[in-house]
């Protein structure tokens, strides 16, 4: 069976899927869709980048879905296949949004007009350059965990990538501090992110409590594809329990390793990565040489 992955921020880049834009109409009729129920100019910020708009939380987020969820729509109607060839999907942070689109949970338009609100919320949540995220390589999050809490660390496990890769959150003083007692610790290489705030944190937690009574208020369909949730890395087929872990999952940790790990344990073995840039497939292969994958980010691909 095959599963479809979808990709968060980190992921865009400038121009992306503008050769899908340029030559399938389904592609420019999303694009005009998802423009009319936002009200964002998403052509000049995706294959323009004006002002830099792309890399600014607000635009990011709903840029990387239309670009997704495009790619998605393109290689569905070009190889002609449908909900029945895909048993599961999942997506990093913002990607989990993606999968519910794309397994149509939730409305193009719902999904749409709740990414510009997570949007605004994450970047809105805390004074800019107060908090932030960095990368440490090299060590998986049981040892990260326990470096933070004998060093009493102030700082948060925001996503479990792969069995190296960890991201940490927290105020970016504590940060920048951490960097030392965690490359003598064993981590590789310790990368401070171009973010604006510490996702996937407590610092998220107002934003949190926000964005869940919109979530709340969506309506949820039902689908024979399952969703794997970041929040607690397991299969739901219920749209009222992906409905609450999805409103736990801006302020907690993302844990894609277990997600994948869940895919090996069910014996999947086919994953197809469905956006810009190829960063899940990188990770996937780090956590698990079990697995068919195939990335799709552009024409040559599909």
């Amino acid at each position: 069976m095959t599963s479809i992955v979808f990709p968060g921020q980190g992921s865009q880049s400038a121009g992306m899927v503008k050769d899908f834009y340029d030559n399938f109409k389904i592609a420019k009729l999303i694009f005009e869709e998802i423009e009319d129920y936002t009200k964002i100019d998403l052509r000049n910020i995706i294959f323009d980048n004006v002002d830099n708009k792309l890399d600014l939380t607000q635009f990011t987020q709903i840029a990387i879905f239309a670009a997704s969820y495009t790619i998605f729509k393109v290689f569905c109607s070009e190889k002609n296949i449908d909900s029945v060839n895909i048993n599961i999907m999942l997506g990093h942070s913002l990607g989990e949004y993606t999968a519910l689109a794309c397994s149509n949970r939730i409305s193009l338009k719902d999904c749409s007009l709740i990414l510009k609100k997570r949007g605004d919320l994450m970047n809105k949540a805390v004074t800019p350059n107060d908090t932030g995220m960095a990368a440490l390589i090299g060590l998986e999050s049981n040892s990260i965990q326990n470096i933070i809490d004998n060093y009493n660390l102030n700082l948060e496990i925001a996503n479990d990538n792969s069995l190296i890769q960890i991201v940490i959150s927290g105020n970016i003083d504590e940060i920048k501090k951490s960097e030392k007692i965690f490359l003598n610790n064993g981590v590789k290489k310790f990368v401070i992110l171009n973010v604006s705030a510490a996702f996937h944190s407590k610092y998220m937690i107002k934003a949190q409590k926000e964005l869940s009574n919109d979530i709340e208020n969506l309506i949820f369909k039902d689908s024979k594809i399952k969703i794997i949730s970041n929040y607690d890395a397991n299969v739901h087929s219920e749209n009222k329990n992906i409905k609450i872990n999805l409103q736990n999952q801006m302020a907690n940790r993302v844990n894609w390793t277990q997600s994948i790990k869940k895919l090996e344990d069910l014996g999947e073995n086919k994953i197809i990565e469905m956006g810009p840039n190829k960063i899940l497939s990188g990770l996937i292969k780090r956590i698990s040489n079990n697995f068919d994958i195939i990335s799709i980010n552009n024409i040559s691909d599909i």
